[in-house]
């Protein structure tokens, strides 16, 4: 969770919301990105989509069955279907969200019946430092 919460203080940094993502893949952190819609003029352009991007192209396949994906803000829909369509393993998030969340809140994506793959899920992971970004983050723009 380090690794996506330092990740998500650059974004805040860079002037993004400060959300933040790593994937582990096999025990090794093989991708870190924070939010960069702004920047990059792509409204896709969450961290955790773009570290499913990263990852999938290092290692040359869709599918990332068995990885890990931490996040410091509980994944929107469009991330949660990105996340069940490229099998992550598990999915381990800081901060709950109740305005766009897709995992605990709205949709709760993965109770769908509908849905392929669920990941085994872990909420409250550092949530206390991914809150406090978002807080003073929303707070200086006010």
């Amino acid at each position: 969770m380090r690794h996506a919460l330092d990740a998500a203080a650059a974004a805040a940094a860079a002037g993004e919301v400060p959300v933040g993502a790593a994937l582990v893949w096999q025990g090794e952190v093989i991708a870190v990105a924070g939010n960069a819609p702004r920047a990059l003029c792509d409204p896709t352009a969450h961290a955790e989509m773009r570290v499913i991007r990263d990852a999938a192209t290092r290692l040359g396949r869709e599918r990332l069955e068995g990885a890990d994906l931490w996040v410091t803000l509980e994944p929107c829909a469009m991330c949660a279907g990105a996340i069940a369509h490229a099998r992550i393993g598990r999915l381990y998030y800081a901060a709950s969200d109740p305005k766009g969340g897709a995992v605990e809140h709205g949709p709760r994506l993965f109770t769908q019946p509908t849905l392929h793959h669920r990941p085994d899920i872990y909420g409250g992971i550092g949530e206390a430092e991914a809150a406090t970004l978002l807080r003073d983050f929303f707070q200086h723009k006010r």
